[in-house]
């Protein structure tokens, strides 16, 4: 008998939990106001410099790695980074192969040589040699490991077959490509 009160005792807590938690989660999203164009004019008015068509290209000897280009960068030296606009980026392989991607923002780390791009209103769209098309709202480039990597959601389309699924890793010296969750295949017809 008294197990069943009790159950209802730590049921009727449990419920009044739940109400609580919604009461405060629909109260602080409510109090958080979206970012709006004076914070970001912030950010871009905190900039240490500001450089209309910027362009930094990483060499190894006399190798063009790769070249970012971009029509306006805001520079924090505290932070080592560039905010960027309207980016362009060129990536060489071996024999002069290239893999080019355009983004509306990006940032680039100094110190690391690494940067990402991002688009708000369409996917990145990477045009591979091989003859596939990378389609996803973000891409990363770590210098370190040369590789290009997300973990926003991806669709690759070539040769009959596209595949969509969650998170990119991608190796363009072996031109290995990997979608790491949530894969799907299916056969299209090859145009």
């Amino acid at each position: 008998m008294w197990q069943r009160i009790m159950r209802r005792v730590l049921l009727a807590v449990s419920g009044a939990l739940s109400v609580f938690l919604v009461y405060v989660l629909a109260m602080n999203a409510e109090s958080v106001p979206p970012p709006d164009q004076k914070t970001t004019m912030n950010a871009m008015e905190r900039a240490d410099a500001a450089i209309s068509e910027f362009v930094f290209t990483q060499s190894n000897k006399d190798d063009v790695e790769w070249k970012i280009s971009a029509k306006q960068a805001r520079l924090f030296e505290q932070e080592k980074q560039a905010l960027l606009n309207d980016v362009d980026v060129t990536l060489y392989g071996e024999n002069g192969r290239e893999l080019t991607v355009s983004g509306e923002e990006g940032t680039f780390h100094i110190a690391t040589k690494s940067f990402s791009l991002s688009n708000k209103a369409v996917p990145l769209v990477v045009e591979t040699r091989g003859g596939y098309t990378i389609y996803t709202n973000h891409l990363a480039w770590a210098n370190d490991r040369k590789e290009v990597s997300t973990r926003d959601a991806v669709r690759i389309v070539g040769h009959g077959i596209e595949v969509t699924g969650r998170g990119f890793l991608g190796r363009l010296d072996a031109e290995e490509f990997e979608v790491l969750d949530d894969v799907r295949v299916a056969l299209t017809p090859a145009s």
